[in-house]
């Protein structure tokens, strides 16, 4: 079998090559390439391999900038410094994804995957790039940490995890903390969407947008519809509508 590594980091690129030969002495790793630059030129003068063994980070950019550039067939493994967060785009799309630095019995075991569906390769799904650069812009996406708020003529900062809900009065919008303090911030709730992390926050309608922790209990009502009880406490019963329904449950489910 025949390995393409694309690794910027020697030492991780040496060690996933004596990993390979010491699981599989069939295998060859037939070049060692760090950058996207470099690699479009090989794809453009060399057969592809049987498989590639790619970092998500190269020298010169995010690797997916590759396949924009070169048609790539071959099976990939990828490898990522990235926590296991948000990554199951990597799983339906690839051989597999591992965590650096590379473990010998992960990489034992995605090689054996790779083994038992090359005994049909129509097995091998083609990679969804679309679909991988967009779970790779979710775990890149910066979200607040912080708020500014207003308390007064003062000017306070209140850190996410402190953060029940927002909510929105007229044009007014209010940050709720988890003692029920309520302080104003210069954000609209559409802003708030984009800045907040969407594993922990939901806007439930056009008024609320809630934390997670801040869910006591969904009941479901007869014309699918859910009511949702938080703490602290809103001022007005929460509903969540049928068409936003299926949405909300994934998201509890998450």
């Amino acid at each position: 079998m025949k390995v393409l590594i694309l690794e910027d980091e020697a030492l991780s690129a040496k060690r996933a090559s004596q990993l390979l030969t010491e699981l599989d002495p069939d295998i060859e790793v037939i070049d060692i390439l760090e950058s996207i630059e470099e690699a479009t030129q090989w794809f453009h003068q060399h057969a592809e391999p049987d498989l590639i063994l790619l970092d998500i980070q190269l020298s010169d950019g995010l690797c997916f900038n590759l396949f924009d550039k070169v048609s790539v067939s071959s099976p990939v493994i990828f490898t990522t410094a990235y926590d296991q967060y948000a990554l199951q785009a990597f799983k339906i799309n690839s051989i597999d994804y591992l965590l650096k630095p590379l473990d010998s019995t992960e990489l034992g075991k995605a090689l054996g995957k790779y083994q038992m569906l090359n005994q049909d390769r129509r097995d091998i799904s083609p990679l969804d790039i679309k679909q991988i650069r967009e779970s790779m812009e979710t775990l890149s996406k910066k979200y607040k940490n912080r708020f500014l708020v207003k308390f007064g003529d003062t000017i306070q900062y209140k850190n996410i995890d402190e953060v029940a809900y927002f909510y929105a009065d007229d044009k007014v919008i209010y940050l709720v903390t988890n003692e029920g303090r309520k302080f104003l911030v210069d954000y609209n709730l559409e802003h708030l969407e984009e800045l907040l992390d969407p594993h922990f926050f939901f806007r439930v309608n056009r008024k609320l947008i809630i934390r997670i922790e801040a869910v006591q209990k969904v009941k479901t009502l007869v014309n699918s519809r859910l009511q949702v009880f938080i703490e602290p406490p809103f001022e007005q019963d929460i509903y969540v509508s049928r068409e936003k329904s299926p949405e909300f449950k994934v998201w509890l489910d998450n």
